[in-house]
């Protein structure tokens, strides 16, 4: 006998929908602000557990790497639990997580509790943004997803700058603690508005062993690039191992995808022209956008002598032309051609890597700021139109695999570029401090001036006046190899722009849809 079939509940008013709106919108914003909190933080925390920056660099790189493993599972999950018992699950299990993090003691437990943290993190963005839309009217479905995109575009503005603040005034450890009252706040409240309102569930089976390749190529190869630059590359074994199993299972997921009845990933969808080139346009670029992110307070602490709180400061204004255009956005978008808008945004992250490359070890304060205030002008125009591009002409059945597919290879691209853009800077910054160190001779009377130089300004012996000339030659290196990859990403972003151009966005369909997506 065929099941009734089940209406969609009405929409939340008044201040039922306000406090609603409040409590999906925390679990986001907490979400996304946990991706850019710890940013800042990877110095003090990597000095504290007794590790080099670019192993506490895993930090980010493990969470994003395993975030990306769970998307792909939100879809069968929720039909499996339901969307509202998966949300409030996700959110405890995200602030469970997020405290495991705050109490670890060492490297390891701290890197496996955000393995933990981006597993159960991967339902949290794509079901808030469902939960919003059927919580209001549809002729006001454009203001939900203001509201939602409002939320995610802040946690790049506040996550550099809470985090820098709490590093420096109490512990690393509270950036992650202060989840936990978020969180059990979010999920209670979700829990008493929306328990009656559960989305129906089916037994749908799972693709286990696509699953178990998905994992095994991605942990694989996520591994190889963080400790490629340790291990000596392929001169290690280990290192040849792992690039092995990586090639391997990566082949045969994609054998296996393409043929499975019920794909944990379509791979199938890359055989549609605006899929494949909008979905490697927005990875790459996210990948450069992401690493940047990372890398760039890095450099700040541990070459100009800020602050953790004083680099959240400089990397803050990214969002703030991001929430102001966002608006602007919403009406232009309908009327544009999401090619032109996406290609701008390109050009506008190469004009801004283009003035990053021009930094100097006496850089001022607003010289750093100016360009992270400007990446928020690109930053506004490059989501929703690329989404626009990959969704566009796909038949509605379609729209939320291929969703969750591009936030797949997106997310992933940010923690593998994160890796391979780190290394690329230790490289430079090695092959720079070998070039300048040619010139550190004895022999070299230029040399020996600039030492006699130094001991005449400082003070001291002749031996401090060597260590002093060294740091600064150690200064020059690190700012020669960060120009370096500033120039690497300007280029990126240039060269991926005809890759919009290939694609054909078809009127309506999947745009209509892209806002929602994002």
């Amino acid at each position: 006998m065929n099941s009734p079939i089940r209406l969609a509940p009405p929409p939340l008013t008044g201040g039922k929908l306000i406090l609603a709106t409040i409590a999906v919108a925390l679990a986001t914003f907490m979400n996304v602000l946990d991706s850019s909190i710890a940013n800042v933080a990877i110095p003090t925390i990597s000095g504290n557990l007794g590790v080099s920056v670019d192993e506490g660099t895993w930090v980010i790189t493990l969470f994003a790497a395993a975030n990306a493993v769970a998307i792909p599972l939100t879809g069968w999950l929720t039909e499996r639990v339901g969307q509202i018992k998966l949300f409030v699950v996700a959110i405890l299990l995200f602030s469970f997580s997020s405290w495991l993090c705050g109490v670890a003691p060492n490297l390891m437990v701290l890197l496996a509790a955000r393995v933990l943290q981006g597993a159960v993190a991967g339902p949290l963005i794509p079901l808030s943004q469902a939960i919003l839309l059927g919580s209001y009217p549809k002729e006001k479905s454009s203001t939900a997803l203001a509201l939602w995109a409002m939320t995610a575009t802040v946690g790049p503005i506040a996550g550099p700058a809470l985090g820098g603040w709490i590093t420096d005034s109490y512990s690393w450890s509270w950036i992650f603690y202060i989840n936990v009252p978020v969180g059990l706040f979010a999920a209670g409240v979700t829990w008493l508005i929306y328990r009656d309102r559960e989305s129906p569930k089916r037994k749908l089976p799972i693709d286990k062993i696509g699953l178990l390749s998905l994992i095994a190529w991605v942990a694989s190869l996520q591994i190889m690039l963080d400790k490629g630059k340790d291990l000596d590359w392929f001169n290690s074994p280990v290192i040849c191992t792992l690039a092995a199993v990586a090639a391997v299972s990566f082949v045969f997921f994609l054998i296996w995808e393409f043929t499975a009845k019920n794909p944990i990933v379509d791979v199938r969808l890359f055989a549609v022209r605006n899929f494949r080139g909008g979905t490697i346009a927005i990875s790459v670029a996210y990948a450069v956008f992401f690493a940047n992110l990372v890398i760039l307070p890095q450099w700040i602490q541990g070459y100009l002598g800020y602050r953790a709180v004083d680099a959240g400061l400089v990397t803050a204004p990214l969002g703030i032309f991001a929430v102001l255009l966002a608006p602007v956005m919403a009406k232009i978008m309908p009327k544009s051609d999401p090619r032109v808008l996406a290609t701008l945004a390109f050009v506008g992250y190469a004009g801004v890597f283009l003035m990053r490359s021009h930094y100097t070890t006496d850089v001022d304060q607003w010289t750093l700021v100016l360009p992270t205030l400007l990446q928020g002008i690109p930053t506004a125009l490059f989501f929703v139109p690329l989404t626009a591009i990959i969704l566009s002409g796909l038949p509605a059945e379609k729209i939320p695999a291929a969703a969750g597919v591009s936030n797949f290879a997106r997310v992933f691209a940010g923690a593998a570029g994160t890796s391979l853009i780190t290394t690329g800077w230790n490289d430079r910054t090695i092959l720079h401090h070998a070039q300048l160190a040619e010139q550190s001779s004895v022999d070299n009377p230029t040399y020996g001036a600039a030492i006699a130089n130094v001991h005449a300004v400082l003070g001291g012996s002749v031996d401090q006046a060597v260590a002093f000339f060294e740091r600064s030659l150690n200064a020059q290196a690190a700012m020669l190899g960060l120009n370096d990859i500033f120039w690497l990403s300007a280029g990126i972003f240039v060269a991926i722009i005809p890759l919009i151009w290939l694609t054909k966005p078809a009127k309506g369909g999947g745009g209509a849809a892209a806002a929602g997506a994002h």
